[in-house]
């Protein structure tokens, strides 16, 4: 196939985009995104750099907004505590003081209440005039009235 006459061959690098900044113009922009953006490494790295920035900006932030709200929180709180007991929170001397119990203190405290009152019915009842002294007793004015054939 033959070539007109008014052929130009192309440049193997094309020329500048008009709609890009002149600054970095002395850099080739030789990587090219799937949407047709081209960009040199540099400005890749610089704009990745900033994203870093501005996302450890927008951290540091809200670790401060979090920080203030917590500690809104525990100041309301000691407000609340405040207004209940005024004062108690102020003053070293403490009148009231929770006993603290192990389990196993409550369990033979329970127990020994139990086993108080098992000894103050066993005196009851071995105290009644009703009830007989031991079985064969008993038995004795169940059947005693029946004669044996």
């Amino acid at each position: 196939m033959t070539l007109p006459y008014t052929y130009k061959s192309v440049p193997s690098t094309l020329p500048p985009s008009v709609l890009a900044d002149g600054a970095s113009s002395g850099k080739a922009r030789y990587v090219v995104s799937s949407g047709g953006h081209a960009a040199h490494p540099d400005e890749i790295i610089a704009s990745c750099q900033q994203l870093e920035d501005h996302i450890n900006k927008l951290r540091a932030e809200t670790e401060a907004t979090i920080r203030k709200w917590e500690e809104s929180n525990q100041a309301r709180e000691l407000a609340e505590k405040r207004r209940v007991a005024p004062g108690w929170l102020d003053r070293e001397e403490k009148l009231l003081q929770p006993i603290h119990s192990s389990s196993k203190a409550g369990a033979q405290s329970e127990a020994s209440i139990l086993e108080g009152q098992l000894a103050e019915q066993s005196r009851k009842v071995t105290t009644s005039p009703m009830i007989p002294k031991n079985e064969g007793e008993e038995l004795d004015r169940a059947f005693g009235g029946l004669a044996l054939r």
